[in-house]
């Protein structure tokens, strides 16, 4: 009679504990750890509340959906570009209002160029339209020049550094043969 009631009560609690471990359910942005969730595409920490993104997804492989973190709108779009759900109706993405830090849906944003970002895209969201504004397709495209620009200034970097890296070789071996030091 005792092990009856106990039962009763204990399994529909662990199934409601259990259907949590699930995944999320949800439909809007998950609240962010500052400074402890990283973005999916760099990495980085997710510090600035207002220039952060994050997208809703439906991998095939999962019956729930999946919510990737990032600490700009730069990572979202490059991030989501190679993605099978970049068309999937379902998916969604939303981005921080530059001035309040409030949630908005980033395909009906306007962006705003000139702001200091994590990764230096340089686009703050709002809201409200404004003259020079973008649009989330002019910001994505806005967004994939950057990024070339980036990809062509690391790719000089590390040019610079191999040839300093040959340099110190040559050196090292200069050394060894002579004994002394070079300057």
């Amino acid at each position: 009679m005792w092990s009856d009631s106990i039962y009763r009560y204990l399994v529909p609690v662990g199934m409601l504990l259990l259907s949590g471990c699930s995944g999320d359910g949800g439909t809007g942005p998950l609240s962010i750890k500052w400074d402890r969730d990283s973005c999916e595409r760099c990495r980085m920490v997710l510090s600035d509340r207002y220039h952060a993104a994050q997208i809703r997804y439906f991998p095939p492989d999962k019956q729930r959906s999946v919510v990737a973190r990032f600490d700009d709108i730069g990572c979202a779009v490059l991030w989501l570009a190679d993605k099978p759900w970049q068309q999937d109706p379902r998916t969604r993405i939303w981005v921080t209002d530059h001035d309040t830090g409030v949630w908005i849906d980033a395909t009906r944003a306007t962006y705003v160029r000139g702001h200091h970002t994590p990764m230096d895209y340089g686009l703050g969201a709002q809201e409200e339209t404004t003259p020079g504004g973008l649009n989330f397709t002019q910001a994505q495209k806005y967004i994939r020049l950057v990024d070339q620009r980036h990809q062509a200034h690391t790719a000089h970097l590390l040019e610079r550094l191999k040839e300093q890296q040959q340099r110190r070789e040559v050196d090292n071996v200069q050394d060894a043969n002579t004994g002394v030091k070079q300057p």
